[in-house]
């Protein structure tokens, strides 16, 4: 058989769905677990702890397998592995236990960044478009972690929100076992129109902001996605409900809407310059928090849209440049460091999280931190080499 083109990009963005899927519906069967379990929610918070550092430290031996083994295998083991760890999670009766659960989650779910990202830019002819669709797939796992969990928690039990995506991404992983086994699946060596390449004096420099801004916007990210259930179960009782499931469904919404957003950011990334969208979505994170931070009811909700709208938009630039100033063969590993960055932040965001919730029953200083953060990363990226308007002949391309 000849192997298709579209295969890597559907299994590329539902592994990316379920990532986000499996990594963020704690935070919503958390909920459940206060009551189930009569623990507080800064102690069952803090059982993600593990899980999260280990989706950022996996990510470099993730990465760096995915260049020199191969990366379709190691999406099997990601899709497989997972799979498996949730059903584990679903069956537990305690927290040393659950604890345990939630690490084998972080550890594969670290595979997919680094692989199913440098093999989605290695098949796609038009890497921003193809960037843009795959964000939509990881937000809207986001949103359906809020969604599934709340509908399968109010409906079934927490158990059953671990257990049934569980399922579901074990038999992806075999689907894809299958076509590899039948040629329809392969590596992928797409070839690039190329600009010229990157002077190593400019590849280091972006080396040394981005490591800043990645950090950053992992922080940004993480501690508002772990925050934000619990903020709309604080300030929105009058909007969800008492059910998890309403909680869920708001954050679905805020997810899926700004998530479509991000076919626009590739979009923008393929035909405007990069540096100027990379240092915009940082700016205009400033007001955006100091706004979530303060608001409630309607205004709350849009805050949070456009929260993670302006993430969304940022990362199929931020991914381009990556590339641009990255040699093509060392693709996995580079996306390795970038995800132990954004990810291997995720027990500070927690930390954070926890902290000021458990010290003032709320989260405005979170989001004000947050902003001031934001800020600084739009200051470094001003010092990233690249145009601020793209040239007619210019293509993103990796550097050799």
């Amino acid at each position: 058989m000849q192997p298709s083109r579209t295969l890597p990009l559907v299994f590329s963005c539902l592994g990316h769905a379920y990532m986000h899927m499996f990594t963020a519906f704690y935070f919503v069967i958390v909920l459940a677990l206060e009551h189930d379990w009569s623990m507080p929610y800064h102690e069952l918070i803090k059982l993600w702890t593990v899980g999260s550092l280990l989706v950022g430290l996996g990510a470099l031996p993730a990465g760096w397998l995915g260049d020199r083994w191969s990366a379709a295998g190691m999406m099997v083991v990601f899709f497989i592995g997972m799979g498996a760890a949730g059903i584990v999670c679903g069956l537990v009766d305690g927290p040393v236990a659950m604890l345990v659960g939630l690490a084998a989650i972080g550890l594969f779910s670290s595979i997919y960044h680094p692989v199913g990202i440098a093999w989605l830019v290695r098949n796609a002819k038009k890497r921003g478009k193809a960037l843009g669709i795959n964000g939509i797939f990881g937000s809207v796992g986001v949103a359906a972690s809020g969604l599934v969990a709340g509908a399968l928690i109010d409906g079934l039990g927490w158990r059953a929100a671990f257990v049934i995506p569980g399922v579901v991404s074990l038999v992806t992983g075999l689907a894809l076992l299958v076509c590899l086994r039948l040629g329809l699946v392969v590596q992928g060596e797409a070839a690039a129109v190329r600009e010229g390449p990157p002077g190593r004096g400019d590849m280091l420099r972006a080396f040394l902001i981005l490591l800043l801004t990645m950090v950053i916007m992992g922080i940004v990210f993480q501690a508002t996605q772990a925050a934000m259930p619990k903020v709309f179960d604080l300030r929105l009782r009058d909007i969800a409900g008492d059910g998890a499931f309403g909680v869920g469904a708001l954050v679905a919404v805020v997810y899926t809407a700004a998530g479509l957003m991000q076919l626009v950011g590739g979009y923008m990334a393929d035909k405007y310059a990069l540096k100027p969208i990379y240092i915009g979505a940082f700016l205009f994170q400033v007001p955006v928090m100091a706004a979530f931070a303060l608001f409630g009811g309607v205004p709350l909700i849009g805050a949070a849209m456009a929260a993670v709208l302006l993430t969304t938009v940022a990362l199929p630039a931020e991914n381009m440049m990556l590339a641009r100033y990255t040699p093509a063969r060392h693709h996995g590993l580079a996306y390795g460091i970038k995800f132990v960055l954004a990810f291997g932040s995720a027990p500070l965001s927690l930390m954070l999280v926890s902290a000021i919730q458990a010290r003032t029953g709320e989260f405005e200083w979170l989001f004000l931190i947050l902003g001031a953060l934001a800020g600084l990363a739009a200051l470094a990226a001003i010092m990233l080499p690249g145009e601020w308007r793209r040239s007619s002949s210019a293509a993103v391309a990796p550097a050799e």
